[in-house]
């Protein structure tokens, strides 16, 4: 497949095993993940992921709020690494849009990663607003779209298309739910797509024959039941 896997996620001995095995080609993180893993001295975390990573892209996030604040904060954590890519949100709490504070970043240089987009009229915001010169991902949240009952393919494919003209704009399918997610961002051409550990593991199945699925259903559905001792 032509598309990059990048692992979602913090913990930062799985972002070392995964490295090894190469099975991700890049690494993009989030407040939110962040905290579940109990992590709290922002900077020094990161830099051990950069130092882990080498080369290979990275996002951090943001933790801000106001036009100011969010400019700061990613001024500084463009100076960390020079693969890190610094995630913008496209709308702030107050449902604000950050298009002028991400084309202010993208035209001093900072490699921006605009995320939690649900919508075209988002992505399109977002493609205008960085510079055709500088690297950026556009994240889509296409399994957050999914969630609502709606289908996220079309949404990336006009991406797609509105990035052709932008070489060096990428779109990234997030939010990722199942292993067939990563056949609809291959066949929609999208550049990017990020997956959490648990499908992760799920790769190697990519392509097995169904019978051999039913089969290895079959042989763990009898060895629970022996094992738990059901109808002894």
């Amino acid at each position: 497949m032509n598309i990059r896997i990048f692992y979602d996620g913090a913990n930062l001995g799985t972002i070392s095993s995964l490295l090894q095995e190469k099975k991700i080609q890049g690494v993009t993180t989030n407040p939110s993940l962040m905290r579940k893993e109990g992590i709290t001295t922002y900077e020094s975390y990161a830099k051990e992921v950069i130092k882990t990573c080498g080369i290979i892209p990275v996002s951090f996030e943001v933790c801000a709020d106001t036009p100011d604040e969010i400019i700061r904060q990613a001024r500084i954590i463009a100076t960390w690494g020079d693969a890190v890519y610094v995630k913008i949100p496209i709308i702030r709490t107050d449902g604000s849009v950050n298009a002028d504070i991400i084309h202010m970043l993208s035209c001093e240089g900072v490699r921006v990663n605009v995320t939690a987009i649900m919508t075209v009229e988002q992505v399109k915001v977002a493609i205008d607003s960085v510079h055709k010169d500088t690297k950026s991902i556009i994240s889509i949240f296409s399994g957050r779209i999914a969630d609502t009952g709606r289908d996220p393919v079309p949404t990336i494919e006009q991406a797609v298309t509105w990035a052709q003209d932008h070489q060096n704009t990428q779109i990234l399918w997030a939010s990722t739910r199942e292993i067939y997610n990563i056949i609809q961002a291959e066949m929609c051409s999208c550049h990017i797509i990020t997956v959490p550990p648990d499908i992760l593991k799920k790769i190697p199945l990519l392509g097995k024959a169904l019978d051999e699925v039913t089969l290895d259903t079959v042989k763990t559905f009898y060895q629970d039941a022996q094992e738990s001792g059901l109808f002894c």
